[in-house]
């Protein structure tokens, strides 16, 4: 009888065509991809599109949010907002058809982003059998993978005072061993760690408060860090025990810090955010289970709101500038802090590097193949896509993206 029922609806539901099955790829299990700085090892992507760009495989609206993809064996997370709600979602990866959601209550609004929406913001992070998500009033949740069940909830708000920022909480967790990492803020609690089984306090220490940005591991020279860019400082903390481990200052106006800390060659360290804080390099140097920070060069004319910026070789491309002016394509030298070009043709937009090709998204929905250099860039394709707002970064797992706006979702074959 379980094999008749099985037979009938494989016969009742249609089979998906070769071409719609998406590549195999590696995961984006977290924010900012497999090594958390938007570089994945996708191959076989096309060098140009039709004139009405790459196929679209589907799409389908939701609420509100800014919360990127997160993808694993055919099946997509994210989260986005309703009213009084906030959604995690979990779908069809090569449908985009619900599998399960899981909602909780919702209260939190602020004023100042009356224009773009309450959040979320986040992305959530796959781990084993679980799912880590951090909601926009400071709610860090675990979930069953599979079904949408809650394991565990800690409110990093409400139970552990952390800083309440004004847009709301916007920190992607992070994976370390048996742990999930999340800036918290505040006195002796600036960055905790909790163990992914249960939830409980594994190490909570630092006095920073915090901004809306998300931690990165690095390897200084063997050594393990967990490097922050929080309100008022660029942090390292060792991901062990949360021992600080430097610290440089760098304040962003009004404590919009967003962009993630890129690392790179060199031991080199690249922070930006808008306003008057401008951009900071640092570099770093081991001395046996100790680090000196040294500051290499900064400047206020190198301004990244929110997205990301991408460093490939020694050069950094980035959208320079954002909420109180326009943003400007820019590539600079990360070595020596020179600006080697900036120009106007693409605003300010999102990243993600694979198969040699610079796969770019601006807020205005446009997609683009970008070939950069450190002597300029070529705009190989580009289509049309999505609507305004469109600020969460793309995810390639394959040659399958996904992309978000404000109150859309869509995948796209880029094969």
């Amino acid at each position: 009888m379980r094999r008749r029922t099985f037979l009938q609806l494989a016969a009742a539901t249609p089979a998906l065509a070769q071409s719609d099955k998406p590549a195999a790829g590696v995961p984006w299990t977290q924010w900012g991809g497999p090594h958390r700085n938007f570089q994945t090892e996708a191959a076989g992507l096309k060098d140009q599109w039709p004139a009405a760009g790459p196929k679209v495989v589907w799409k389908r609206p939701l609420w509100e949010g800014y919360s990127s993809v997160a993808v694993e064996n055919n099946v997509l997370y994210t989260m986005y907002g309703r009213p009084q709600e906030e959604i995690v979602l979990a779908c069809d990866a090569t449908n985009g058809k619900t599998l399960w959601e899981h909602a909780t209550p919702m209260t939190f609004r602020s004023d100042a982003a009356a224009d773009m929406g309450n959040g979320p913001y986040s992305t959530p992070l796959i781990v084993g059998d679980r799912l880590f998500t951090t909601g926009v009033a400071g709610r860090l949740q675990a979930i069953e993978k599979k079904t949408g069940k809650l394991l565990w909830t800690q409110q990093l708000w409400l139970d552990h005072k952390g800083t309440r920022v004004m847009y709301g909480y916007a920190s992607s967790p992070l994976a370390f061993r048996e742990t999930v990492i999340v800036p918290v803020g505040g006195h002796g609690r600036a960055v905790m760690a909790f163990r992914q089984q249960d939830g409980s306090v594994v190490w909570a220490k630092n006095d920073f408060d915090n901004a809306y940005s998300s931690p990165l591991l690095i390897d200084v020279d063997g050594l393990e860090q967990l490097a922050m860019l929080m309100d008022g400082a660029v942090i390292a903390v060792n991901p062990h025990n949360g021992d600080l481990q430097w610290q440089v200052p760098f304040r962003a106006g009004y404590g919009i810090a967003v962009s993630t800390p890129v690392w790179g060659a060199g031991n080199l360290l690249f922070v930006s955010a808008e306003y008057d804080a401008g951009a900071k390099v640092i570099h770093l140097q081991r001395s046996g289970l100790q680090t000196k920070a040294s500051e290499v060069w900064a400047s206020n004319r190198l301004r990244l709101h929110h997205g990301n910026a991408m460093r490939l070789g020694d050069t950094a491309y980035l959208s320079s500038g954002g909420k109180g002016s326009v943003a400007i394509f820019t590539a600079v030298d990360v070595p020596s802090g020179k600006i080697l070009w900036q120009d106007r043709s693409i605003g300010k937009a999102t990243f993600v590097w694979a198969d040699q090709k610079l796969i770019t998204l601006d807020g205005d929905g446009n997609l683009m193949l970008v070939h950069p250099s450190p002597g300029g860039f070529k705009v190989a394709a580009k289509a049309e896509l999505m609507t305004s707002l469109a600020w969460s970064p793309p995810t390639l797992v394959g040659t399958r993206l996904y992309m978000r706006d404000r109150r859309n979702m869509m995948a796209v074959d880029l094969g």
